[in-house]
């Protein structure tokens, strides 16, 4: 049984049984005939098909932000926040879908150039903390490349993994070429085996994308692992310190803290430290804990009890090791899985909440020096998703972000995916990109061609 559990309420809002294997036999096939066909359509038909999912998305955007609440606990606002992006993000490649994956001529001594051919059926192992991003970001340029997607989601939002289903279907996306199975992780062994199943997307944990890596490669199957991260926010000595804080807030407790992307350790040169916690703290506790489906919210519940435990396990080993509590660091008493908005301060790179990825509403302060200490600080981790940098001098800055070892590094700004760039990580934190054109071309073959003269 796949249960939908509300983490605000911690009650049963939905249940259902597991797809048999004969269920899947049957998607799996159906995806397979129905990519061959869509292969074959121009690719300006695909195009238009991710213009008619942008509509239905928008058009159900109420609907499908309330699933999204009630499922995971994202505060409303953030909800349709998600759902307005992942229309935007199919009219991008709508629009640019075709660019993307147009046949690039190469100079040789023949008529020659690249095409880009889809690979087949791609499995999209996919994450609850954005239910809807995560597999748009994947089958919008999937799609318009010709493939076709079997979704495995994650098995606290089966309402949600149904819904995109319905939503593509109500788009025009022909029958079978994208489904969804709701079955147990331990069964996901098997489809990556699968010999119709020609390549395997994975946004999750490190861990269980070391197995997922172990399994596809066994396999000799591609892969996309957006696994996990313990980002950097280094804040300089000339930076602006007001808007840093600000921007710090939205960067850290964002979906309360549950996402692979976004800032963890808060990196700052002493010359300006005080002043960024002092602001940091105080724009922290303006957040609004509580109801998610309320306007007025804006730190929702954590979507697990488990993922309450891991925290606060953080927590309290970071703060029995020395670090020094600014703000929260408890869960809530009550019903629902709430964690308070926590700031530990004087966090030394050998503690918890330093070393693992936090993923969750805690931020760790660590003091620097100096800039390359800074630098070095934020490269002394496993993870390479993303990184953010505060400061003033723009040359300094061009001449830093070749030294932060990450997938991207952001200047004076919020890290975040973005339809036209694109986005992925190094080390511990996966390898492949989603997203611009590199995500488009992710699950292709890059064909070489090369035409002689007729004989």
């Amino acid at each position: 049984m796949i249960s939908s559990i509300n983490p605000a309420t911690g009650t049963v809002v939905a249940e259902f049984d597991e797809h048999t294997d004969a269920q899947v036999e049957r998607m799996l096939q159906g995806a397979v005939t129905a990519q061959k066909r869509w292969a074959r359509q121009p690719i300006e038909v695909r195009a238009a098909v991710l213009t008619a999912i942008a509509r239905v998305l928008r058009e159900r955007k109420a609907e499908y932000a309330r699933l999204i609440t009630t499922e995971m606990g994202k505060p409303l606002a953030e909800a349709e926040a998600e759902i307005e992006k992942c229309a935007w993000t199919c009219d991008h490649y709508a629009q640019h879908g075709p660019g993307y994956l147009a046949d690039m001529p190469v100079a040789s001594n023949a008529e020659s150039y690249v095409a880009y051919d889809p690979l087949g059926v791609v499995l999209a192992v996919m994450p609850w903390n954005y239910p809807f991003w995560q597999f748009i970001r994947f089958a919008a340029p999937a799609l318009v490349a010709g493939n076709g997607a079997i979704l495995k989601h994650a098995n606290n939002v089966p309402q949600c993994a149904l819904a995109l289903q319905q939503a593509l279907v109500d788009a025009g996306v022909p029958a079978g070429l994208m489904s969804t199975v709701l079955i147990a992780s331990s069964r996901v062994k098997a489809l990556i085996a699968d010999a119709r199943i020609a390549a395997v997307t994975l946004t999750g944990s490190t861990a269980v994308g070391k197995q997922v890596a172990a399994q596809a490669g066994s396999a000799l199957k591609k892969q996309v692992l957006e696994l996990g991260g313990s980002d950097p926010f280094i804040v300089l000595a000339d930076a602006d310190v007001a808007a840093a804080a600000r921007t710090a807030v939205k960067a850290r407790f964002g979906n309360c803290g549950q996402s692979c992307v976004s800032s963890k350790r808060f990196i700052v040169e002493d010359a300006v430290a005080d002043a960024f916690v002092a602001a940091f703290v105080a724009h922290t506790r303006e957040l609004v804990v509580g109801d998610p489906l309320d306007p007025r919210t804006t730190i929702g519940p954590m979507a697990r009890p488990s993922l309450v435990a891991d925290l606060d396990s953080q927590v309290q080993r970071s703060l029995a090791a020395g670090a020094r509590l600014l703000a929260g660091g408890a869960a809530r008493p009550g019903p629902g899985c709430y964690y308070e908005p926590t700031i530990l301060d004087d966090v030394t790179p050998d503690m918890a909440a330093a070393i693992e990825e936090t993923f969750g509403p805690a931020a760790a302060i660590l003091r620097v020096g100096d800039a390359d200490e800074a630098i070095a600080l934020a490269n002394a981790t496993e993870f390479g998703l993303a990184a953010a940098l505060w400061t003033g001098d723009l040359a300094r800055a061009r001449r830093l972000v070749r030294q932060i070892e990450a997938g991207a590094v952001f200047v004076n700004g919020q890290v975040v995916s973005d339809a036209r760039l694109p986005f992925g990580g190094i080390k511990q934190s996966g390898y492949g990109r989603e997203l611009g054109a590199a995500g488009a071309r992710e699950f292709t073959n890059t064909k070489t061609v090369w035409i002689g003269p007729a004989r």
